[in-house]
């Protein structure tokens, strides 16, 4: 089932499919059923989720009006999958867990794709995150969320926040973020950057969605509109989407799970000029069943063009979903091969 597809039921709203998925809003921070009855968010600020805890994953809290916690789907390995979640959610869940049978590590990575210790670690940031909402004081959230010691969130405070833990607490303030907006052959192209690297790269049709997009995915930091910082990416993305500047190397700083890392990296490996399958994705990071999740991971994507995930198709060749819309996914494509050929 593609995104468009689980898009469509959802606007549908198929109670057929309760069970089956949840999508998740990023702008409200809340996940619902397909048949849920609230007002349907822009495309843009949607992701699908397989089941609840891969959206609790990520920070998102079940809605209150559908309760998609309740839902119940008809596949086997889901029900065994979310019994196993609600197992290393509990607070006194073994770490590392314990040992599992194949056929349950076989549904995990077919369901999440992730295993249990990475699903059990991204649940602990974020418990670490609401903890650090709920108290004045970094070393009560640690220990709350199921940490040893302070040392080991502080050193994977950069690849799990994106900023320190301090800095999280206060809801980001003190970020700073310069952005700049520019027309370009897809419309218009926002690119934003903190001090350690761009942060977002978005595409659209209009410069105040886009700016309001930015000020919803950072809602606590100092943003300010500076072309003059950000005239070397914005050159070299205006660049490459003409095709004369194929390789982007600007730093960057995004937040994002374990599985996300895999798969953004290795996007960032496909050659310009040619395409991969969510499935030849999945086996290139060494998890074969886990198409679904790659495609989720493209779906989140921060960095258009950055983190090339146009790049990446249906095994039959058809587009599949787009982040900034799949007229612009097939444009990309189609330029880049051209230019690759010549």
């Amino acid at each position: 089932m593609t995104p468009e597809h689980r898009w469509r039921i959802v606007l549908a709203r198929d109670r057929r499919y309760d069970g089956a998925f949840v999508y998740a809003v990023r702008s409200t921070g809340i996940y619902c059923r397909p048949s849920c009855a609230s007002r349907r968010p822009r495309r843009e600020q949607v992701s699908f989720f397989p089941i609840p805890e891969a959206a609790e994953r990520e920070g998102f809290r079940a809605c209150r009006r559908c309760k998609p916690t309740e839902a119940n789907g008809g596949d086997p390995a889901v029900a065994l999958v979310r019994e196993a979640c609600r197992a290393l959610d509990a607070p006194d869940a073994e770490s590392p867990p314990p040992k599992l049978d194949r056929r349950l590590l076989r549904a995990f990575k077919r369901v999440l794709g992730i295993t249990p210790q990475q699903y059990r670690d991204a649940r602990r940031v974020a418990r670490f995150k609401h903890e650090l909402k709920r108290r004045p004081h970094v070393s009560p959230a640690v220990y709350e969320a199921g940490y040893g010691s302070s040392s080991r969130v502080y050193e994977r405070a950069n690849a799990q926040l994106g900023m320190t833990p301090a800095t999280y607490a206060r809801g980001g303030a003190g970020t700073e973020i310069a952005f700049a907006v520019v027309a370009c052959s897809l419309g218009r192209l926002l690119v934003a950057a903190t001090p350690r690297g761009v942060c977002r790269v978005s595409l659209g049709d209009h410069a105040t969605v886009l700016e309001t997009d930015l000020a919803a995915e950072f809602p606590a930091a100092r943003i300010r509109k500076d072309r003059s910082t950000l005239e070397d990416a914005v050159t070299a993305l205006l660049a490459h989407l003409d095709g004369s500047e194929p390789s982007l190397a600007l730093p960057l700083d995004i937040r994002a799970t374990a599985f996300q890392r895999r798969v953004w990296q290795e996007l960032q490996r496909i050659p310009y000029g040619e395409t991969r399958s969510y499935a030849d994705v999945a086996r290139r990071i060494g998890s074969p069943t886990a198409s679904r999740a790659v495609a989720r991971a493209c779906a989140t994507n921060p960095a258009a063009l950055v983190i090339p995930c146009h790049r990446v198709v249906r095994e039959d060749g058809e587009m599949g979903g787009y982040r900034w819309g799949v007229d612009r996914k097939k444009a990309l494509i189609q330029q880049e091969a051209g230019k690759g050929k010549s």
